[in-house]
């Protein structure tokens, strides 16, 4: 009979989640969340909540921000029915930490003792003891503890004084987790002298891995010093590149100098296949590891395992591996219930399928050009890390077996700059198109900037398929000919950009795409400030116009952060960009705008210094009226009876501005006639006349692609030349048809002809008489 508690506890969860889960919000909800702002913090209600009021408010507190991250991919974890037991356990352990202490120690006893048993069978490790915890780093902070307490023996009762005198070492590999070694100091209280990093394998071996012989030398020399080696970290799965130390070696090594080894890493999880590598099955013989298994297995909220042996419990207790608590042993409650609810061969299954996945891309990037791998065992490899690269010497297309060969690194810094930024940008697009794959960017000391994928860590989570494997290769062949492009057309932008005069060439090894430029603003003026204003303002207007352009390219003002000011940043190019019609085409645009403001700052002084001299005249004009006029007209009262016996005849005289002359003219025409004059026409407004005809549906900088050889701007425009050929023909004349002898000496004939009569007109016209002339121009004139 089930308890009605926890039957009640499990609907109870049931209904949460399914609320929290529930992301179709009715409109006035959100309508209401907008501008009601309950993420406010406020005062505590008095009369308290619902439990579904509590709940809502959290759903609202979970999902906010959906609209604010539009622009970003938003993926929540794949919370399945084993997810829901993990949680599940979280409650249960508040419920059971409530009984009396004797059923609570039994139950607490055997949760602990089963969830040890099943972890040391599924991961091969005999007679092995479990710590559960939340921080991954803090299992193994207890193993230093314990280890301290191990190798001296009056830590308990002198404390730090006995390590002053031989002051411990931990050795960690460089290939570990950044800020491994300081934690571990701070909170052990060490200095960090008492921290050493391994360097990995420069000349034989992979360059992730921790070099054996270097880490011997360093154990005698600290031995020969009077330090005492303590404790060595490994990697089975570096957190970079996935690669796993020689884990035998080591333990040799450890053995020789009583040293205690640690290891942990993703690898780790194969070893609950039936089929494990010998470097990674090492590890059953090392003393202490850590095990990951919310992130391998997609448990949510589950702790941390760290398996160690040692054979006495007090020294265990004292480092605080062990507890005399029954309540902190419910930490592996959440653990307990999900490996029940998942079975041997559920978990099995999962970690199997993370595999079957690194191994299906792996086996796709071998047949892709322009793309090196780094993987440590082609044949059973958990993490897959891989990289743009082509060489530098020859951007042709070589052979598979130079492709597929294993990262270098580039011997040009530049190079290796952009080849860093590239693929910085080719992960996050990957990322983007393809979020159920879980890639991303990872920083490597001698590869660089590459693409990581490892499903052990994320496949669980996101639910990842085979399918999306598929379609991460297919976004990555449409990413390749993108950045093969883009990287053979630098060079081609740069010496564009370089011969044009007005354009200036800005080199950013940062910013993904094929340039940046400058229009250099030619000025005498000498004021800093009001230069590089007028700086910003061509530039902005000229991406403006830019953008306005019907093209595939990309045009913008660059990074938020570190860029640089005043430059129009072009994207990623495909290989049929015209460079020298969009170089071009940035000048052109340039000067017309120069042009345009230059215009407008030079009407705008004739302007005021027209105003300027209209006052003048119009006042000199007033004086002169005066003088005309008389002094008694001037006399309010004399003034209009004598203007009402002899009227003054006068005709207003005004000022107006012609702007295309750029003088003042008198108003007098204006009134004589009601209207204005017309002046001369004004000029046009400047245009490019650059732009290339273009093929109908043929965007800008574009090559017609006849062939699928190279492309050049005189094949493309001469192929308009004949289109226009082609539209001037005869409508009886087919495009196919010829003419020939006999009807081309007639049409050569009726041309004499016609040139005949034109010159016959010509001078019948020169030779007219007066009269005529004279009767045209009275025509004209009325």
């Amino acid at each position: 009979m089930v308890d009605p508690t926890l039957a009640e506890m499990g609907k109870n969860l049931n209904e949460a989640m399914k609320m929290l889960e529930d992301n179709q919000r009715k409109v006035e909800e959100e309508n209401e969340k907008k501008y009601a702002r309950k993420d406010i913090p406020g005062p505590l209600q008095g009369s308290g909540q619902d439990m579904v009021s509590i709940l809502q408010l959290v759903q609202n507190l979970m999902h906010g921000e959906e609209e604010e991250e539009t622009s970003q991919s938003y993926r929540l974890q794949n919370v399945g029915e084993q997810g829901h037991m993990a949680l599940l356990g979280h409650s249960l352990a508040a419920y059971i930490s409530v009984l009396d202490r004797e059923r609570l120690r039994k139950l607490t006893t055997r949760i602990l003792s089963d969830t040890t048993l099943w972890l040391c069978r599924l991961f091969r490790y005999e007679n092995g003891s479990a710590y559960y915890h939340e921080d991954d780093r803090e299992g193994l902070l207890k193993i230093c503890r314990l280890v301290i307490h191990t190798r001296y023996e009056d830590y308990t009762l002198e404390g730090f004084n006995v390590l002053y005198s031989k002051q411990p070492v931990i050795y960690i590999s460089s290939a570990a987790r950044a800020g491994l070694g300081q934690a571990l100091c701070n909170q052990l209280g060490l200095p960090l002298s008492c921290m050493c990093r391994v360097p990995c394998n420069t000349m034989f071996g992979s360059q992730h891995q921790m070099d054996v012989a270097l880490l011997d030398r360093l154990i005698k020399d600290d031995v020969e010093s009077g330090k005492l080696p303590l404790l060595l970290v490994a990697n089975a799965g570096t957190p970079g590149a996935g690669h796993t130390d020689k884990l035998g070696r080591l333990k040799e090594l450890c053995e020789q100098h009583k040293m205690w080894l640690h290891v942990e890493g993703v690898n780790l999880a194969t070893l609950a296949l039936g089929y494990v590598s010998s470097s990674v099955l090492a590890a059953t013989k090392c003393d202490s590891m850590t095990l990951t298994l919310g992130s391998w297995l997609g448990l949510p909220a589950v702790p941390a395992v760290t398996l160690y042996r040692h054979e006495d419990p007090s020294l265990s207790l004292a480092a605080g591996l062990t507890s005399s608590q029954p309540v902190e042993k419910l930490r592996a409650l959440p653990l307990w219930l999900s490996l029940q609810y998942l079975g041997h061969d559920g978990i099995v299954e999962r970690i199997k399928h993370a595999s079957q996945l690194s191994q299906r891309l792996l086996e796709n990037l071998k047949n892709l050009d322009f793309i090196k791998t780094s993987v440590e065992d082609e044949l059973s490899s958990p993490v897959v890390v891989f990289k743009f690269f082509q060489e530098y010497s020859n951007r042709d297309q070589t052979s598979h077996a130079a492709q597929a060969s294993t990262i270098q690194h580039p011997i040009i810094s530049n190079e290796g700059h952009i080849y860093d930024t590239f693929n910085q940008w080719l992960g996050e697009q990957l990322a983007q198109l393809v979020p159920a794959s879980g890639v991303d960017v990872v920083e490597l000391e001698d590869e660089g900037t590459c693409v990581r994928f490892s499903p052990l860590m994320t496949s669980a989570v996101l639910g990842t398929e085979i399918q999306d494997i598929d379609h991460l290769v297919d976004c990555l062949k449409m990413k390749i000919p993108v950045l093969t492009s883009t990287l053979q057309l630098r060079e081609e932008f740069e010496q564009e950009v370089r011969r044009t005069v007005s354009l200036l060439y800005i080199e950013d090894l940062g910013w993904p795409g094929l340039g940046v430029v400058r229009y250099n603003y030619h000025s005498d003026e000498k004021n800093d400030d009001k230069q590089e204003k007028e700086l910003e303002k061509i530039n902005t207007e000229l991406l403006k116009k830019l953008n306005e352009l019907e093209s595939d390219l990309t045009f913008s003002l660059g990074p938020e952060f570190g860029g640089q000011k005043n430059c129009v940043y072009i994207g990623m190019v495909t290989e049929d960009l015209d460079v020298s019609e969009l170089v071009e085409t940035i000048a052109a645009t340039g000067r017309e705008i120069e042009e345009n403001s230059r215009l407008l700052e030079n009407m705008t002084e004739v302007v005021r210094k027209g105003i300027q001299e209209a006052q003048l005249q119009l006042q000199k004009a007033n004086e002169e009226r005066l003088l005309e006029e008389g002094l008694l007209r001037q006399i309010p009262v004399v003034g209009s009876v004598l203007n009402w016996f002899s009227p003054f005849q006068a005709s207003p005289k005004g000022r107006t501005f012609n702007l295309t002359a750029g003088s003042l003219e008198s108003t007098e025409s204006m009134y004589v006639s009601k209207a204005q004059g017309t002046g001369s026409t004004p000029p046009p407004t400047p245009t490019s006349s650059l732009a290339k005809q273009r093929l109908p549906g043929q965007k800008a900088f574009k090559r017609s692609l006849r062939s699928s050889d190279g492309f050049s701007e005189t094949s493309s425009i001469s192929h308009c030349d004949d289109l226009d050929k082609l539209d001037q023909r005869p409508p009886n004349l087919s495009p196919g048809q010829e003419q020939g002898p006999l009807e081309m000496e007639r049409a050569e004939e009726q041309k004499e002809v016609v040139q005949a009569k034109t010159d016959t007109e010509d001078i019948h016209s020169d030779q007219s008489p007066p009269d005529c002339t004279k009767a045209e121009e009275q025509a004209s004139q009325r």
